[in-house]
């Protein structure tokens, strides 16, 4: 037999391997409650966000339902989907520390070489964002044109398609099954309070300043996404 092709796989698509082998193998019944988070990192020897990562592509996937303010339940084989997520898909909390690193620096640049059109650009992204909050509409439209215009102000093509790529995977399923558990109107505000830090440093020409603020509204964003299950919102 010739050999094949060996695809490299993220953390949590081995831990979600590793869950969705016991739940096939009747090791978790229908119905049966998996362990806490907790407790599978410590079992797995991973983070908590990994296991979360791999939780929500079961969820994804149809092998477990979420129930907040109580736990993680195996459903019946009815309900599983056919197709997995696409294992090219990268973990929400995974992207958010690689945008970390990379956005910090690009809000640093913007400081440093971005024009007066740029903060403009920044403006009228903010402004978006709060008009759309208004609605009691999710400003994602408003956040992506954020980021991308601090990029912009850099010059650098592959800075602002690497940027570009990290936010639009968000638009992934496992992402927005995770967004829908924790992003509300109310957290928005707090992001949009987080955006105009940004803004301000690098209208002030401060990339010191607009370097941690960046990092500062990324570990947040973080934070947002790894509460406990009890503080998610009520669909």
């Amino acid at each position: 037999m010739p050999l094949q092709t060996v695809e490299p796989q993220r953390l949590y698509r081995q831990i979600a391997d590793q869950l969705r082998a016991l739940i096939a193998g009747g090791e978790f019944a229908v119905g049966a409650r998996l362990p806490a988070e907790r407790d599978l990192a410590k079992q797995l020897g991973v983070s908590r966000p990994s296991v979360r990562e791999a939780l929500i592509a079961l969820e994804v996937e149809g092998w477990v339902e979420v129930r907040t303010g109580s736990g993680v339940y195996v459903l019946a084989r009815s309900n599983r989907t056919v197709a997995p997520v696409e294992p090219t898909e990268w973990g929400p909390l995974e992207l958010i520390r690689a945008r970390r690193v990379i956005e910090g620096e690009t809000a640093a640049l913007a400081a440093t070489l971005g024009k007066r059109r740029d903060v403009d650009a920044l403006g009228r992204a903010i402004e978006q964002m709060r008009e759309l909050a208004d609605r009691n509409v999710m400003p994602l439209e408003g956040d992506r044109a954020f980021h991308l215009a601090i990029v912009a102000a850099s010059g650098n093509t592959v800075l602002a398609e690497t940027v570009e790529r990290f936010w639009d995977s968000r638009n992934g399923p496992i992402f927005t099954r995770l967004g829908g558990y924790f992003e509300t109107v109310k957290s928005w505000r707090m992001a949009i309070a987080e955006h105009e830090a940004i803004r301000d440093a690098i209208a002030a020409r401060d990339a010191d300043t607009a370097r941690q603020a960046m990092h500062v509204h990324m570990d947040r964003s973080h934070q947002r996404f790894s509460a406990s299950w009890r503080r998610a919102k009520v669909s």
